[in-house]
């Protein structure tokens, strides 16, 4: 009976997993749609559709065009990079607290990109990416040196990590207040924000995300192996250390590259990899696609009601992700100390 059982299960899982892709992807478009019509001034879905086919130049196309649809665009990558980011740190660490906001990597990023608007000002846009990487490296082997000596453990990993964070946060505030006039708009984005954005940005960030999604769904089956346990990896002749080097670079390219278009935007990299387990099991092959399905939905979402918070004016979508984060962070934590 229970073989049986087995294989009805075995059977239903594909479908399953077909349906529920189904089912985001509608949702995603959906919000897309939303995204593009909602706002301070609404917009048809007729000239919604009207505008991938007809290029007539009237206000409301061109409002879709040149300014909701990259916004959206952008918006999905970016929930979709750091959804996948704080899967990869999860496994790789074993720690249900992982995430770039937490671990200084979004504090590290944003320290260097405000660094190059101070001192580097003839910088472009797409070379302030290279900035990013930078310091969202330097943060995440800050909080990797301090929580793993004497030992490591979940816990001291997170109070370093937010340690780091603060830190690096001050230091970025600081640049800030000496260099009022260079920083303009700068508070705003420290915030999260996916408005304003341009066709120029979505040419910046594409690539890199690219890069970063398709690399992970390559190094995913290795991901698995190594969540289990080291242990169970080197048991089964996986090369941690490599794993861990390409999965950091990764977890830099993905967080990196959308702290240098949108911000810090916090605790996508969170909430999105624990709600993925939950529906999809701990395969990292599908963990890190749906992932990035279910964090661009996230974020679509999350900027669609940000603008309501001050309407009509515009506020940070990093506002919304963290009113949903910070409960579920005390959660797991809360959670963490019974299982202790």
């Amino acid at each position: 009976m229970n073989v049986l059982l087995k294989k009805n299960n075995t059977k239903k899982r594909p479908i399953f997993l077909g349906l529920l892709f189904i089912i985001g992807i509608s949702i995603l478009t959906v919000g897309i749609m939303l995204s593009m019509s909602i706002g301070i001034a609404d917009v048809h879905f007729s000239h919604i559709v009207e505008s991938f086919f007809i290029n007539d130049l009237s206000k409301e196309h061109l409002f879709v065009q040149t300014i909701r649809l990259p916004r959206a665009i952008i918006a999905c990558l970016i929930g979709g990079n750091l959804a996948v980011a704080g899967a990869i740190m999860q496994a790789i660490t074993r720690n249900p607290l992982a995430s770039p906001q937490i671990f200084g990597i979004n504090a590290g990023a944003s320290f260097f990109v405000v660094l190059s608007a101070v001192f580097f000002t003839a910088a472009s846009p797409s070379s302030v990416v290279y900035f990013a990487f930078l310091g969202a490296t330097i943060g995440g082997v800050l909080v990797y040196y301090l929580g793993s000596s004497g030992g490591m453990t979940p816990v001291k990993l997170a109070l370093a990590g937010i340690t780091i964070h603060f830190f690096l946060s001050a230091l970025t505030e600081g640049l800030i207040i000496f260099n009022e006039h260079t920083t303009e708009g700068v508070l705003f984005w420290l915030a999260g924000a996916v408005d304003s954005k341009s066709w120029q940005d979505v040419k910046i960030i594409l690539p890199w995300s690219l890069l970063g999604l398709l690399g992970s769904l390559i190094l995913a089956k290795s991901i698995s192996v190594l969540s289990l346990g080291e242990n169970v990896a080197r048991g089964l002749g996986q090369n941690i250390g490599l794993i861990r080097l390409f999965s950091g670079i990764l977890v830099v390219i993905l967080a990196g590259a959308s702290v240098s278009i949108a911000g810090p935007i916090g605790f996508v990299g969170l909430i999105v990899p624990h709600i993925t387990r939950y529906i999809v099991g701990v395969d990292y092959r599908l963990v890190l696609p749906f992932s990035a399905l279910f964090g661009a939905i996230l974020l679509v979402y999350a900027d669609i009601i940000a603008r309501f918070i001050a309407f009509p004016y515009e506020s940070p979508v990093g506002i919304v992700t963290a009113i949903l984060g910070a409960p579920f962070f005390f959660y797991l934590i809360k959670r963490r100390k019974k299982l202790s």
